[in-house]
């Protein structure tokens, strides 16, 4: 699919308001996005004895595929397919401890590694077994406690970590203790790219964001580009709710409030002086999207103060524009717009991106 983004953002034109609307666009971008990039699959809680076996779903509802975790005798974490490579049965039903994988259909046996092991009735067969009797093997990261996994990614997501190490990697991450308190869904009216863009931008923060625009220095707001990833970072203005950074850290004497890194194509980590707030944007449908907070916690003093406060609020200011965007991008009259050079340098990396891998269409 041919969408061309000028590489000088002060020549550039967004995507244009096709790329949201056509549903051949929306299943080019499963096939060709989400299936070559890498998603959150959650953390390893649940998995700390060998043995242990916790099936999934990477990203239910719009990528459907069974995967199932793993760790074997040596404590190795796998991710692994959880389709039996004989007559495609589910293979581990639910979350347990298990010294093999064994498909309650007819049998076939594999170790927790995925190799195949037995199978009854097959002493005739002719060529058996071969690789394909394994469960195919997916890419496997770890951060801290959190886990992400790729289809057939195109980059390794070990080099997304060492980046974001470079500002952050001075949190304690295995310190982090999951809170489900503050775990929220919400199901937006609007296309999940629309989302991104939203997102990717502090251009919108004095005008939709009255609250967290009086704890940010919107003036001093920052965007720093990767090769697939990004990050804003947000200043603080009277608000002394910021990191205690360490001697020589890039940043170190500056009063940041904020941390927002944007993975492509669709994973957010907000860094609070009190932890990490994910957003997870998960496409159901070209007019539908759902978004999951999960929430981190370091340090409990910090919680609900400075810019990591109000972001249940936050979320729905955020939410009343994108649905506005999305039925405003449906008029005749708008085809596509201009960057802000000095204020979209991540809108314009994020649909540079996206027309790339969409070009291999």
């Amino acid at each position: 699919m041919n969408f061309t983004i000028n590489p000088d953002i002060r020549k550039a034109a967004t995507l244009p308001a096709t790329f949201y609307r056509d549903p051949e666009v929306f299943e080019a971008l499963r096939e060709w996005v989400f299936y070559r990039t890498w998603q959150w699959i959650g953390d390893d809680r649940g998995l700390e004895s060998a043995g242990a076996v916790v099936p999934f779903v990477l990203l239910e509802g719009f990528l459907d595929e069974p995967m199932v975790l793993t760790r074997d005798a040596s404590g190795d974490l796998h991710c692994l397919s959880n389709v039996c490579t004989h007559r495609g049965n589910l293979v581990v039903g639910a979350a347990g401890n298990s010294r093999k994988l064994i498909c309650g259909y007819h049998g076939r046996r594999f170790d927790l590694s995925g190799a195949f092991e037995h199978m009854p009735e097959f002493s005739q067969t002719e060529n058996f077994p071969t690789a394909c009797d394994n469960l195919p093997a997916f890419p496997l990261r770890k951060w801290g406690p959190l886990l992400f996994a790729g289809m057939n990614p195109e980059f390794d997501f070990q080099e997304v970590i060492d980046a974001m190490k470079e500002r952050v990697g001075f949190l304690p991450m295995e310190q982090f203790i999951e809170d489900p308190s503050r775990h929220k869904e919400y199901y937006i009216n609007a296309h999940w790219a629309l989302y991104c863009d939203n997102y990717l931008e502090g251009f919108h923060i004095p005008f939709v964001h009255d609250d967290l625009n009086a704890v940010l220095d919107y003036g001093d707001y920052e965007t720093v580009l990767y090769k697939h990833m990004n990050l804003q970072i947000g200043y603080a203005g009277d608000s002394d709710m910021v990191f205690d950074l360490p001697p020589g850290h890039p940043d170190s004497g500056k009063k940041v409030a904020a941390y927002y890194y944007w993975v492509f194509p669709n994973t957010m980590f907000n860094f609070y002086p009190w932890g990490l707030s994910m957003n997870l944007v998960q496409p159901l449908g070209p007019n539908r999207t759902k978004v999951s907070f999960k929430s981190y916690v370091y340090d409990v003093s910090k919680l609900d103060l400075g810019a990591g406060s109000g972001l249940d609020k936050v979320e729905m200011e955020d939410e009343e524009v994108v649905e506005g965007v999305h039925k405003g991008i449906r008029s005749h009259y708008y085809q596509a717009g201009r960057f802000s050079p000095s204020r979209e340098q991540g809108v314009h990396h994020f649909h540079s991106l996206l027309a790339e891998f969409l070009s291999k269409a």
